[in-house]
């Protein structure tokens, strides 16, 4: 029978993709669109990224007005969910069909659980009736030379100091260590509020269902609608998704999001950050909040997550920096890089994204559908952003190109209203929301695969990150 319009064998085709395009095969890593790739001399990449380059922001504050700063870090704890790269370099050009993702990609927590009690003991109590179920924090014992009271706000740490977690990278600096720790206090108020009816090993799954569901809650509902829009989530979770598409229905992360899109949350971390009330602003990478991947070693340190987060204590929340093409200088000049190996985060980001062979952001955002007088315009701007002596004729880094997309065109807040520099414009919003989206659709365990009328309107009741972490 000949294949006439209509009558296509459609094996493997999603229910929520659109048919008019093509499919990602099963990988773990892979490509949301096949265009050719961008290349842009390297010394002019790092001049872009470089301390006091066209990217360097200095140190004086331009918050957003809308968007908490809890929510830029809460963004890397979603990232070290879904994507652990331990294969590719700046130095040497990645393969995708050789490169692993350590980190399942869907949104299931590996990075507080682990692959769970039997095969990561260590994470869990020992004994008692909560054996298995509940996680470790610093409260319940560390081996770090630390003071009780410090013990008691930190994780579980090692004679070493190392933080036993399901992801070390959760403590890379205080802040998303803080929320790792927030996460697991959430989930042992849980096995707290289920153990009533429940006890053993139905507990702790029925606990990390629960918990799993409303952290796939926050991201779709709170996370994304700060980040993305309110518009587009609603479209894609109505309309379905047009370029997240996966032939056999296995979730993979695209390089187009782990590479480029996903790193917007860089340009949107301040300079220094209140983490307690009426508290001075410490430096992200300072002698209070610490160097990353160290113990908590001051009070002060102790994030009160009301301060960085909207929550039921309605108060004057800090907020994040504007989503443009600045960053915070020290994130420029990184105190754990060494300097020959290229300390600008910016400048590593444009770099990876050279090695993963990322398309142009022009050549995104036509494939996508973007109107030519658009894309034209944020052309001209990021040129005018790096200057003339840097050369983007050639198209625009597409990390880069979504940085100034953010700045001109800005979020869609409601639909057909853009708000400059509070969130990502139309092509980074649709990466980010349709791969989260997908990686939850995808996954037959998540609320939006087994119920998609679930809400979290009893028992726990938690809806937003501020929620959450205050549970």
């Amino acid at each position: 029978m000949s294949n006439h319009h209509g009558m296509n064998e459609l094996q493997g085709l999603h229910a929520f993709c659109h048919l008019q395009h093509s499919h990602q095969a099963e990988n773990r890593f892979g490509r949301m669109f096949q265009l050719p790739p961008l290349f842009t001399a390297a010394d002019d990449l790092k001049k872009i990224g470089a301390l006091g380059g066209p990217m360097d922001g200095g140190v004086n504050a331009n918050r957003t007005a809308t968007v908490p700063v809890g929510f830029v870090f809460f963004g890397q704890l979603v990232d070290h969910d879904i994507t652990l790269d331990v294969v590719s370099s700046l130095d040497q050009s990645a393969n995708l069909s050789n490169t692993s993702n350590a980190r399942t990609p869907t949104l299931d927590l590996d990075c507080i659980y682990g692959s769970g009690p039997e095969p990561h003991p260590y994470l869990y109590h020992g004994n008692g009736i909560y054996k298995g179920i509940k996680l470790l924090t610093g409260e319940d014992g560390t081996a770090s030379s630390q003071s009780a009271q410090l013990a008691m706000n930190d994780l579980c740490r090692s004679a070493g100091e190392t933080a036993i977690i399901g992801d070390p990278r959760n403590d890379e600096n205080r802040i998303v260590s803080q929320i790792q720790l927030g996460v697991i206090r959430f989930h042992n108020k849980v096995v707290d509020h289920l153990s009533v009816g429940l006890k053993g090993k139905e507990l702790f799954e029925e606990a990390r269902k629960l918990v799993t569901w409303h952290y796939q809650w926050v991201v779709i509902h709170d996370y994304l609608v700060a980040i993305c829009g309110k518009a587009p989530v609603s479209r894609i979770l109505g309309q379905g998704r047009d370029f997240y598409c996966s032939e056999n229905q296995q979730p993979f992360i695209p390089v187009e999001f782990s590479a480029a899109a996903y790193r917007f949350g860089h340009s949107m971390v301040p300079q220094k950050i209140q983490v307690q009330k009426n508290d001075t602003a410490f430096e992200l990478f300072g002698s209070v909040l610490g160097r990353g991947f160290t113990p908590l070693s001051d009070e002060r340190a102790v994030v009160d997550w009301h301060e960085l987060l909207n929550t039921s204590e309605n108060r004057q929340v800090q907020m994040a920096e504007k989503l443009d093409t600045k960053m915070a200088s020290d994130l420029l000049n990184l105190p754990f890089i060494d300097p020959d190996a290229v300390p600008s985060l910016a400048s590593r980001n444009l770099l990876r994204g050279q090695t993963f062979r990322l398309p142009s952001g022009e050549a995104v955002a036509e494939a996508m559908g973007r109107n030519a007088s658009e894309i034209a315009s944020i052309s001209v701007a990021a040129q005018t952003s790096v200057g003339d002596n840097i050369d983007l004729s050639n198209g625009t880094p597409l990390w880069f190109y979504l940085l100034t997309e953010a700045e001109t065109i800005g979020r869609e807040t409601t639909p057909g209203s853009f708000d400059k520099g509070e969130g990502l414009g139309p092509v980074g919003a649709k990466i980010i929301a349709e791969t989260l989206i997908g990686l939850v659709e995808l996954d037959e365990r998540s609320f939006l695969a087994q119920n998609r009328n679930w809400t979290p309107t009893e028992g726990v009741a938690v809806s937003t990150l501020g929620e959450l972490l205050t549970y």
